[in-house]
């Protein structure tokens, strides 16, 4: 560290990669910077995953009071209102965006308000304020793409979902990523019509197939509608609402919001990093090393900004090993193995490790263990509602290669999983484990019947 410059590392965004790197290198000492010309705390907690869920939660509660009949529950007429779940929502985001702020000030980061862009390799210019620093680190998150399709004007994307001055009667969501499926339960549960367009045959593109094809069933049994293999053709608005037109095809879908979520791009537009020689793929994404590092030797990237594994968590992770390794002297790497990831649809999905096709793939012989049930809940409830649960072993080693499961409470029972994933453990392991009964999370210790090979 040398006082040659204002900070020993300025970060650009204070999402959770830049906020969780930033106090990690204040905390053994370093001068630190940070800059952001949006709400403190990112994508994940402003515009994202928190209030996403919040919202998920708020529309479950629709099950839970038609399920309530078969418990001997009279529920007298429930009324939702839209306006006071935004409101609650907001008034969370608030409270976590003043928490992210506060660990920034007690950590010491100097907080820089405005859009920072890259001047030299040492120097980043915010608004009209120019501050240098030994090392950088860009972590600009990312940001909804809309493609050029003749009347995008008229379509939303997640940030415009998450504030909806009214909830909408229909809506036509195009995509099929986590997003996309995570946004059609909510407002599918919340009454909504829902027509999902999607350009495959499945949703969740990379996930085990299995999962793919029961989260269809699933979400076609609560009344969303898939439209595959097509894409929209163009957007038109009349007096009844939107429509739209689908490729090659006279179909038109009538909705009164078109929600786009068809994938996210590095937000590094403006940076600079073209007329410092930054390498950058396709989209935009920094190109770094396994230690977070852009060819420009002191200019360093994590999370979204960098596409690789674009997840809150992984951010986190990074941009802690970074700090671990420039203030700390103790040089870590992200592990990118057995990371676990959810998908907050209704049903849920959890999964880590390998899909079946891509443990096939390795080339060895894999075992499948495979289980669909209806949950003890439903049994009253009356619920036609089905978990899915599947284990992808190794056969020479009996390791358990990969866990997947659509139904309530995944990503909690994941999470424990995904532990045991991480030591390496194996099938027998999984069989010598009592399970906790009456649960769903004990199918996962007591399937003994392989799928047969195909």
């Amino acid at each position: 560290m040398t006082a040659k410059y204002d900070f020993d590392l300025f970060t650009l965004g204070a999402g959770s990669g830049g906020v969780a790197g930033s106090r990690r290198a204040a905390s053994y000492g370093a001068r630190v910077g940070i800059c952001e010309d949006s709400r403190i705390g990112g994508t994940c907690v402003i515009r994202g995953c928190v209030p996403k869920k919040l919202l998920v939660y708020g529309s479950h509660i629709a099950d839970e009071i038609d399920d309530a009949k078969g418990y001997g529950w009279t529920i007298p007429e429930a009324h939702f209102d839209w306006a006071r779940l935004i409101e609650a929502k907001n008034k969370e985001v608030d409270r976590l965006n003043g928490i992210y702020i506060k660990m920034l000030d007690d950590a010491g980061v100097d907080i820089v308000h405005g859009r920072g862009k890259l001047i030299d390799a040492h120097t980043v210019q915010v608004g009209e304020r120019i501050v240098t620093a030994e090392r950088i680190l860009i972590a600009t998150g990312s940001r909804p793409h809309l493609p050029p399709t003749p009347g995008i004007e008229h379509a939303i994307t997640s940030n415009e979902a998450l504030d909806l001055p009214e909830l909408p009667r229909r809506i036509a969501v195009v995509g099929s990523g986590y997003i996309a499926v995570e946004f059609a339960g909510i407002f599918n549960a919340l009454g909504v019509e829902v027509t999902m367009i999607i350009r495959g045959d499945l949703p969740l593109k990379g996930f085990d197939e299995d999962v793919r094809t029961h989260v269809v069933e699933e979400m076609t049994r609560r009344g969303i509608r898939f439209v595959s293999q097509t894409r929209v053709e163009r957007i038109e608005k009349t007096a009844h609402g939107l429509e739209a037109h689908l490729h090659q095809s006279d179909a038109v879908i009538p909705c009164d919001q078109i929600l786009y979520a068809i994938g996210r791009i590095p937000n590094t537009g403006d940076l600079g990093l073209k007329a410092l020689g930054i390498e950058t793929g396709l989209l935009g994404a920094v190109i770094v090393d396994e230690w977070s590092r852009s060819n420009v030797a002191n200019i360093y990237a994590v999370g979204d900004v960098t596409d690789r594994m674009n997840l809150t968590p992984v951010a986190i992770a990074e941009a802690r090993a970074l700090a671990e390794t420039l203030f700390n002297n103790n040089p870590t790497t992200f592990d990118p193995e057995g990371v676990p990831t959810a998908v907050f649809g209704q049903p849920p999905i959890a999964t880590v490790g390998l899909t079946e096709a891509a443990a096939r793939a390795l080339g060895r012989p894999v075992d499948i263990y495979r289980t669909r049930f209806r949950p003890m809940k439903h049994t009253l409830s009356g619920r036609q509602e089905k978990v899915l649960m599947k284990l992808v072993v190794d056969r020479e080693s009996d390791r358990v290669l990969g866990c997947h499961m659509v139904g309530a409470d995944s990503a909690e029972i994941m999470q424990g999983i995904a532990i045991a994933l991480k030591c390496g453990a194996t099938k027998k392991q999984f069989d010598r484990t009592i399970g906790i009964h009456p649960s769903s999370a004990e199918e996962f210790v007591t399937m003994r019947d392989k799928v047969a090979d195909l």
